[in-house]
């Protein structure tokens, strides 16, 4: 089978495809991934763990490359036997046609966020190759209700494959915070690509009220992108620049989650956060704005609290509630790495994605 993404940098689907890759189970699958950059931290990570990988040396699929990449993919394909191809995100408009040409028996591509973030451009190639492929795969029933409702997409060419944890690196361990933390009373901390759909202003503006009510609380913010400078020029105008600490996009994830007490996706738009699984994996009490698979990784605040979408005082009323409540807060982190652990792990994804391969294939091109 041969995995298609833009680029192995940080991203969350990024994120989905290195762990799918070097998981499943070699005795029945063979994955290949190709990007059309060929650097990245999860290139890194795919290239030490062995992973047969093609790069696509492809800018824009109406540039002077896209032929000789469309060539050079075809011949990838023919030559490695690749029967299954599944395009993880954009870089569907580009593989999907080529993959077909070359003769899979299978074409799948995932959906893995809501169209509405892309441009009209964007959405109306991507709804070409819905017609396509043989079927989507999606990550969370919000992803599932996206496609059949908005876009009219057929409900029995959807798969539904939850994300998963790796829970040999992402557990609950108790260790001593970061030299930088370790005079913090309690940690309210986020990790995502600082991106505005993030909404990341909104967690600097509930910290900043609620900081009263434990003297020496910390926000820490863990990731690189274009926000960083607004950010950092809020924190300034709330008042919170020596409490509020910035890191840059790092591998050594787990290390900053067991540093937190109390980790908060605030996006605007989501499906099923790679960043808030690992999180509650490791122990963090969850809290998250209600949208996408939030709700269906966290449950009606059964492991972790919810907030409405873009409403500060919403979450500022969740976060005080956790900050004052420390059986709550513990309670809701210990049943959430439960979930994680047993619900989600990656083994559990792996076996429900090679169960929609065998699904496909076991259809001998499907009803695409």
């Amino acid at each position: 089978m041969l995995f298609t993404v833009r680029e192995l940098h940080h991203g969350g689907i990024e994120r989905d495809v290195a762990k799918i890759a070097m998981h499943l189970d070699r005795t029945r699958w063979e994955p290949h991934v190709a990007s059309f950059h060929a650097t990245g931290m999860r290139y890194d990570e795919l290239r030490a763990a062995g992973v047969p990988y093609l790069h696509i040396p492809l800018t824009s699929i109406a540039s002077k490359m896209a032929l000789s990449s469309a060539l050079r993919m075809r011949r990838y394909i023919r030559e490695h036997g690749i029967v299954l191809m599944h395009a993880w995100d954009n870089s569907a408009t580009f593989s999907v046609p080529v993959a077909r040409a070359a003769g899979v028996r299978v074409a799948l591509k995932s959906q893995l966020s809501y169209r509405s973030l892309t441009d009209p451009h964007s959405r109306r190639m991507v709804r070409l190759t819905d017609r396509l492929v043989h079927g989507i795969v999606v990550n969370c029933e919000a992803m599932r209700r996206h496609l059949v409702d908005d876009e009219r997409y057929p409900a029995d060419r959807i798969a539904l494959c939850y994300n998963g944890v790796d829970t040999v690196q992402f557990f609950p361990r108790a260790e001593p915070r970061m030299e930088a933390l370790a005079d913090a009373s309690l940690v309210i901390g986020t990790l995502c690509v600082l991106r505005p759909e993030k909404a990341l202003d909104l967690v600097q503006e509930a910290f900043a009220r609620v900081r009263r009510l434990k003297p020496g609380m910390k926000l820490m913010m863990v990731g690189s992108g274009p926000e960083l400078p607004r950010l950092k020029a809020n924190a300034k105008r709330l008042g919170i620049e020596d409490s509020n600490l910035f890191f840059p996009t790092t591998p050594e994830v787990p290390r900053f989650l067991r540093s937190m007490d109390i980790f908060v996706l605030s996006s605007k738009s989501e499906a099923f956060s790679n960043s808030l699984l690992e999180a509650i994996a490791c122990g963090c009490c969850g809290v998250g704005s209600r949208v996408g698979g939030t709700p269906e990784m966290l449950g009606e605040n059964e492991r972790g609290l919810l907030f409405r979408s873009g409403d500060a005082g919403d979450l500022e009323a969740c976060l005080e509630r956790l900050i004052r409540n420390d059986e709550l807060r513990r309670e809701l982190a210990s049943r959430g790495a439960e979930f994680a652990r047993t619900q989600l792990s990656i083994e559990r994804a792996c076996e429900s994605i090679g169960a929609i391969y065998e699904q496909w294939l076991g259809l001998r091109g499907g009803s695409g």
